[in-house]
């Protein structure tokens, strides 16, 4: 009997050796597991962020179009100083827009023929500020023009 409580020192470590051991595999598979489950969160986040960079897209290039199309139709009411007010924000917000290298707003094919449009900014302003009703029969071609471009190239 007096041989069976003699181990070497290996064996008694064994069993806590078995325990740590288990405790690390059972770690790694909870940390496996939460990795997997991220997975699946982190591809829905990426494309909900996509969706909402188009939607921010999609909203400012309505606002744009939206501003010049509020100037028209100031214009065929007679409210020329608010229709100019409204006309000199949309050349500006599509100067920077043009100006802007990392803009996504306008499309490269945009950005080639919306500089036609913004040639005839001075004299729409002008007439705006002199309140000629041919003012309204410009902002109106010119907003026929500006959808034409951009509306060409929407998917």
């Amino acid at each position: 009997m007096a041989d069976d409580d003699v181990r070497p020192e290996e064996v008694r470590v064994q069993p806590g050796y078995k325990v740590a051991r288990r405790w690390l595999i059972w770690g790694g598979l909870l940390l496996v597991g939460f990795l997997l489950g991220l997975l699946p969160m982190w591809w829905a986040k990426m494309g909900v962020d996509y969706n909402l960079e188009q939607a921010k897209r999609d909203l400012r290039r309505g606002q744009i179009q939206n501003t010049l199309s509020a100037a028209a139709v100031y214009a065929r009411r007679g409210e020329y100083e608010t229709a100019r007010q409204n006309a000199s924000t949309f050349f500006t917000e599509v100067q920077a827009e043009l100006d802007n290298a990392d803009s996504t707003v306008l499309s490269a094919a945009e950005k080639t023929q919306v500089p036609s449009h913004l040639s005839v900014r001075d004299d729409i302003i002008t007439l705006l500020s002199r309140g000629d009703p041919a003012a309204a029969e410009r902002l109106s071609d010119l907003y026929v023009g500006y959808r034409a471009s951009t509306s060409a190239t929407q998917p």
